[in-house]
């Protein structure tokens, strides 16, 4: 049998980022919409931001008491993909761990898939 890997997965330190972001807004923010940008040295960039609505064609997951909006442009390139949260001295942010990732770039702000 074929198992199906699951499109996105969220650590609970990630959701917990989350749900502290979303408490701090003062919009109807229902929760956060990922997406692809074409940008940085290996060509494509993470997109995070708060969904205030849903987008006709966007893939819908509820994880973790979280709602994850996926740009239906970016569904082929995040599939099995993880995000996390890390905080360090000097950063913080979102960070995933793509299978699809083929390359990235020095500094890890672009990445490049095998198409």
């Amino acid at each position: 049998m074929n198992e199906q890997k699951p499109l996105l997965t969220i650590t609970d330190a990630a959701a917990d980022r989350v749900k502290s972001l979303m408490n701090d807004t003062n919009s109807e923010v229902i929760g956060i919409r990922i997406g692809i940008k074409t940008a940085g040295c290996s060509g494509m960039k993470y997109n995070v931001e708060y969904a205030t609505d849903t987008k006709p064609f966007e893939e819908k997951i509820i994880s973790k008491d979280i709602v994850i909006c996926i740009d239906p442009a970016a569904i082929m390139f995040l599939i099995g993909s993880e995000m996390d949260y890390k905080e360090e001295k000097f950063s913080s942010g979102f960070e995933f761990s793509n299978p699809n990732e083929i390359a990235r770039c020095g500094c890890g702000e672009s990445f490049t898939v095998a198409q």
